[in-house]
This record gives structure tokens, sequence and C-alpha cells, in this order.
């Protein structure tokens, strides 16, 4: 069985409060966008319970902490899973705050459910996808949402950008999730992300905010470049997405996409929203 994980970006993403188990509340609005991984699941004859295999993108660590063979084990814990090979084709930029990780983790829960008739209902896939990571549940919904909690707490939302051309700029910049956080100061916003994005889009240039765009200008200026860059050419919106590094800007038409001169390492991509 084969799918094709998708990524995502956040418009605007407050960090409101740390929490007693160590984690952070957010609020954010998550929006599935069409750049995908390809993941591929058989049924293997060999005796080894995982065979998992990777292509593309260089996946740095240990791929035994790589979220798609977590999820197979997750799920192992449960159900008497028969031996599988897995291979991930990687396109997604890692460390970019795009999800792809996440994605990858969440459509192998979907796709071990599917191949194997665990019969799990997305309520149940969501609760082992949160045990993989906070932005987990939502590719099991993929759909647009107003999340709170961890993340985790989902209020499916509509969002009109048919017809609009989505910019995303990487600088080839690996940001940790951990090293985001440690130099975040929590806070309740005045006007909650909800409120804003329900607001006219040109009005989101003033009000809806990433609060890691502030924490890790110091450390990384060239975000802040790629933005102003983006405005310049005539986005309508441009932002920072997740705990970065990556910057996408929305343009009103496929006509004004930007003709910017960008260092050969840079990655660009063209996209528009998953509806």
């Amino acid at each position: 069985m084969i799918s094709f994980p998708n990524a995502k970006i956040n418009l605007g993403l407050n960090v409101v409060q740390k929490r007693e188990d160590g984690f952070h509340d957010l609020e954010t609005v998550f929006i599935p966008i069409n750049i995908n991984d390809a993941l591929e699941i058989i049924p293997s004859k060999d005796s080894t319970s995982l065979q998992f295999t990777y292509s593309g993108l260089n996946i740095i660590g240990n791929t035994n902490e790589n979220l798609c063979v977590r999820a197979y084990y997750l799920l192992q814990q449960d159900f008497k899973l028969p031996p599988i090979q897995m291979h991930l084709h990687k396109n997604i930029p890692m460390g970019a705050g795009l999800g792809g990780g996440s994605a990858d983790g969440a459509f192998t829960l979907k796709i071990l459910n599917s191949l194997f008739n665990l019969e799990l209902t997305n309520t149940d896939l969501e609760s082992y996808a949160l045990k993989l990571g906070s932005d987990c549940p939502f590719f099991i919904q993929n759909k647009p949402c107003f999340a709170t909690s961890r993340g985790e707490v989902m209020q499916p939302i509509e969002i009109d950008l048919k017809g609009y051309e989505i910019v995303l700029v990487n600088p080839n910049i690996h940001i940790s999730t951990a090293k985001a956080f440690s130099n975040i100061t929590p806070g309740i916003p005045k006007k909650s992300i909800l409120e804003i994005v329900q607001q006219p889009i040109n009005t989101w240039k003033n009000e809806l905010k990433n609060d890691f765009e502030k924490s890790l200008s110091n450390n990384y200026a060239v975000i802040e470049h790629i933005k102003n860059l983006l405005y310049h050419q005539g986005a309508i919106y441009a932002s920072m997405t997740g705990t970065g590094s990556t910057v996408f800007a929305i343009f009103k038409n496929e006509e004004q996409k930007p003709k910017i001169e960008l260092p050969k390492e840079y990655q660009v991509y063209f996209t528009k929203i998953i509806i």
C-alpha cells in the first residue's frame, strides 16, 4: 500500500503557557499543503518484524527513532502485526517547520490500520498519534483546523484560499523543536488566532504572528530577510511556519509568483492548500 504524506503550514502560532508535563499549550491554525513524501508498506515474508529503508533527502539520526518505525512498534504493543517492509521516500525538508516527520508517522498509523483491518477510528488513531508527537494528530484529520492544547484539540474551520498561490522558501537550516522552545516566553495573546484568520487576509500582516519568529531572530536573521524579500515581491502575507526554518508567503494568483535570486542551497516550492 502506497500513500503520500503531505506537509503543513501554520497560520499563526502562539505559545500560551508551559504545562506541568513539560509540554506547552499553544494555539495555531494548521493548513495541509500539497508537498509530499511517499510511503510504501507491504507485508513481508521475512522473519524480521520490520525492514525500513529510505531514499531522497538524508534522514539524520538513528532510523529506529524515525516516526514511521516508532508508529509500527507503537501499534505492535496492542496488535499482533505481521512482519512488514516499509520504504519512505523523503522529499519534505526536515527541521523546517513543515511537519514532514509528523505526517510520516501519522500516515504510517493510517496505512497499518487499513492494511491489517485493525478497525481503529480516527479518534483512536489520534490517540496513538499523540504518543508520537504533538503535531501528529493533525495529520489523521488532515484538514484545516484551529488547534489548541498541545495541538491535538482540533476545531475544523473554513479557510478560503482558493486561487491563492503559496510560496515556501527553506534556507536549508535545521532547527530542532527543543531549541526553538528553549527561547520562548509564553503568554496569552490579546486576540485569538481563530478570530484573526476569519478577518480579511490583508489584515493578517499586522496581526497574525508566530511567537517563534521573534525568539529565533537573533540566531537566524536569514528568516526575517527572506520574509522581507517575499513582501517586497508582493506577498499579501508572509510568516515562518512552525518552529522554522521555512518561510511561506501567500500571493493572490500564480502571475504574482516571486522572481527572487536566492542562494543555490535554498529550496523553493510553489503549492496550494489541500481542500
